[in-house]
């Protein structure tokens, strides 16, 4: 160090190896930096082309074209084929019953037997009053005989007198009262066959009578409108019943060997209902039975509150195991008006675009195209638009699959092998 004049000491002037290592540093950090984003620019060009460049290996599923019958299924309620309540139509006291419910019965056959001792005696009174009928008119038809001999008499005696008259052997007084006879005794016999006319009309009505009576002591054995099983009784041996229809019924009776089922067919599938249009028929009760029917009938125009149509199926039931009352599920199978287009519900996917699927080109590149829905079974999904039927698509496409990127189909790929459609 050197001393100024002054006495002060000097400094000595900055060595320059100071400022060479600084300078040294910086430019090793700018080096370092310089490399590091070189460095990240190739990482990012390189993930770039391995992006555009790279070949998602996809699973893919042949689209599948159907004309076979649509499986609809729906919950339905079995009904009796018929059903009656049974009234009383004598007036009597229950003098036997042969039934209860459960009872099976054959048409025909008497299940409750009236006695009605009133109406006897009506019918009795009613056949005694046919006879006096019959004598009145044996009585008529008489008096029909003695007129008509009146009536030739009186011509006789007419004729006689006339010709004494014009030969003046008699008056001409007794000639005019000859010729009144003729009349007068012409007039009783058109009186009396009048007589036997009314006597017939009366004997007439009196058996209608006799016959409507009969019918009635006829219903005093109630019997079995049609082959069935009684399922209600309301009466005991000794209750009296009346012929007015109203009240309790003596019996309620279904047949069950063949049961409707009622079903609401929403309005899609409603255009191919028509009656014999198959369904099959399950009961929650019998997992192991399916039973087999047909569309019987429908009621043509649609239920307006709900927009379906009231359908009943037909279902054949000789062995008795179904019963009126079951909820059922009833499939329906009704025929298609045209081929659908059927795909996989794992292939769609929804986006600002729309519904949309990824089509496998045979040129090994992927093709999005936009749908259109027709029908949602689940598992698969029916479509009207979009697709021709014979293209594949790819299963669950990745988000970030462009169009026309090249992709590769999975070797456990169904290739060639059509999916099936589900049924609901």
């Amino acid at each position: 160090m050197k001393v100024h004049g002054d006495g002060h000491d000097i400094p000595p002037p900055p060595r320059k190896r100071g400022f060479v290592l600084v300078g040294l540093l910086l430019a090793g950090l700018g080096a370092w930096g310089g490399y590091g984003h070189w460095q990240r620019s190739s990482l990012a060009a390189e993930t770039q082309r391995k992006t555009r460049d790279f070949v998602p290996s996809l699973r893919t599923a042949a689209v599948q074209r159907v004309d076979a019958p649509i499986d609809l299924t729906l919950p339905g309620e079995t009904q009796a084929f018929a059903r009656a309540s049974i009234f009383a139509r004598a007036t009597g006291y229950v003098a036997e019953r042969r039934v209860d419910i459960g009872s099976r019965v054959k048409a025909g056959d008497v299940l409750i037997r009236i006695a009605a001792p009133d109406l006897d005696q009506e019918l009795a009174q009613a056949e005694a009053r046919i006879g006096q009928l019959d004598a009145q008119l044996l009585q008529a038809r008489a008096m029909v005989d003695q007129a008509r001999a009146n009536v030739n008499l009186a011509n006789v005696t007419n004729n006689r007198t006339s010709t004494l008259a014009v030969q003046g052997w008699a008056s001409r007084q007794n000639a005019d009262n000859s010729q009144a006879g003729v009349l007068s005794q012409t007039a009783n016999l058109a009186s009396a066959e009048a007589g036997v006319k009314v006597a017939e009309a009366n004997i007439k009505a009196q058996q209608a009578t006799v016959d409507r009576l009969k019918a009635l002591t006829g219903f005093k054995e109630v019997v079995a409108p049609f082959d069935g099983v009684v399922t209600t009784r309301s009466v005991e041996v000794g209750d009296l019943v009346r012929a007015d229809g109203t009240g309790t019924p003596l019996l309620g009776m279904d047949r069950d060997d063949v049961l409707r089922i009622s079903v609401n067919v929403p309005q899609y599938a409603a255009v191919g209902v028509k009656p014999g249009v198959e369904a099959s028929i399950k009961v929650p009760q019998l997992p192991d039975r399916s039973f087999g029917g047909r569309v019987a009938r429908s009621s043509v125009a649609l239920l307006t509150a709900s927009r379906t149509l009231s359908t009943q199926v037909d279902v054949p039931n000789r062995d008795g195991a179904l019963r009126p009352g079951l909820y059922v599920y009833v499939t329906l199978k009704i025929p298609r008006s045209e081929p659908a287009i059927v795909v996989p519900a794992e292939a769609l996917v929804f986006n600002q675009t729309g519904t949309q699927v990824a089509v496998a080109r045979d040129d090994g590149k992927a093709e999005w195209r936009t749908v259109h829905v027709r029908r949602d079974e689940g598992r698969t999904i029916e479509i009207d638009q979009g697709l021709s039927g014979d293209e594949r698509i790819v299963l669950s496409p990745p988000a970030d699959l462009r169009d026309g990127q090249r992709i590769e189909r999975r070797p456990d790929s169904q290739d060639g092998k059509p999916m099936q459609a589900a049924s609901r």
